[in-house]
C-alpha cells in the first residue's frame, strides 16, 4: 500500500496550488466566490436519481466505483437514509440539480476499521459535465468537513478508484492521507471537533441556500406564467 502526497496542481477544477499545508485548511470559509450548496432530503429522492442518470457510464464508474446499473442506482438512491446520513445538491440558474454529495455515517469506524479512533464519514460525490471546471466538487467537500465536524465526527473518508485522480487530489489539497491498494484507495481526513462557529456557519449557509433556490423558484415560475400571458 503506498502514499500520495498532496499534488501542486487541480487545473482541472480551476483550484489554486495548496498554500501552506493542512493549517491553511481549517481556516473559516469567507463568502468571497460563495456558491449556495442545499440540504436534499427524502422528497428529493427523484431529483438525485435523475442527476444520476444523466452521467455517463464512466462518470459512474469513477463515482461508484464498479459499472453501475440504472436499476442499481435506484436501489442505492432508495436506500439513502436522510436521518443518519446528509445530502447537499448544487442546482445552476435553471435549478437543475448539477452536483451531489452523500456524507454517509460509518459508527466507529476511523482508518483501518479502528473504533478507538473515533466516528468517520463517508464522501462521495458527482458532478455533471455542465457543472465541471468551477470547483463544485471542492467545494462540496469542504461543506461536508463542516457538517461532519458537526455530527461529531473525528474523520472523513473517500473510497475512489485509484484513477478517479481529481477525487483523490480534492482529498490530497485539504490534507488527507491517500493511501493506494492496487485499483483502489481510500483517503483519510482527521477533522477538528465542532465548535459554536462551525454550527452557526452551517446553519446560515443552509439558510442563505434554501431562500436563493425559493427565490429563483418564485422568479422563474413568475416569468413563465409573463411569457403565458404575453403569448395569449
Amino acid at each position: 500500500m503506498t502514499h500520495t502526497q498532496p499534488p501542486r496542481s487541480l487545473d482541472r477544477f480551476g483550484l489554486q496550488p495548496p498554500s501552506d499545508g493542512a493549517a491553511a485548511n481549517q481556516r473559516r470559509p469567507t463568502l468571497d466566490g460563495w456558491i449556495p450548496i442545499r440540504d436534499l432530503h427524502a422528497r428529493h429522492r427523484r431529483r438525485i436519481l435523475d442527476h444520476l442518470l444523466q452521467l455517463d457510464e464512466r462518470d459512474r464508474y469513477l463515482r461508484f466505483g464498479f459499472q453501475i446499473t440504472q436499476d442499481q442506482m435506484a436501489r442505492y438512491v432508495a436506500s439513502i437514509d436522510f436521518k443518519r446520513d446528509e445530502v447537499f445538491g448544487i442546482f445552476n440558474r435553471k435549478l437543475q440539480l448539477v452536483a451531489v454529495a452523500h456524507l454517509a455515517a460509518m459508527p466507529g469506524q476511523g482508518p483501518h476499521g479502528d473504533s478507538s479512533r473515533g466516528r468517520a464519514m463517508e464522501f462521495g460525490v458527482s458532478v455533471l459535465e455542465s457543472g465541471r471546471g468551477k470547483g463544485l466538487g471542492m467545494r462540496l467537500f469542504q461543506h461536508a468537513i463542516m457538517h461532519a465536524r458537526n455530527q461529531g465526527a473525528s474523520h472523513m473518508m473517500i473510497h475512489a478508484l485509484s484513477e478517479n485522480a481529481p477525487m483523490l487530489r480534492i482529498a490530497a489539497k485539504a490534507g488527507a492521507t491517500v493511501e493506494r491498494d492496487g485499483p483502489d484507495a481510500e483517503a483519510w481526513l482527521k477533522l477538528p471537533p465542532d465548535t459554536v462557529g462551525s454550527h452557526i456557519d452551517s446553519s446560515l449557509h443552509s439558510l442563505a441556500a434554501e431562500v436563493i433556490y425559493r427565490v429563483k423558484y418564485r422568479v422563474m415560475h413568475i416569468a413563465d406564467w409573463l411569457r403565458l400571458i404575453a403569448s395569449a
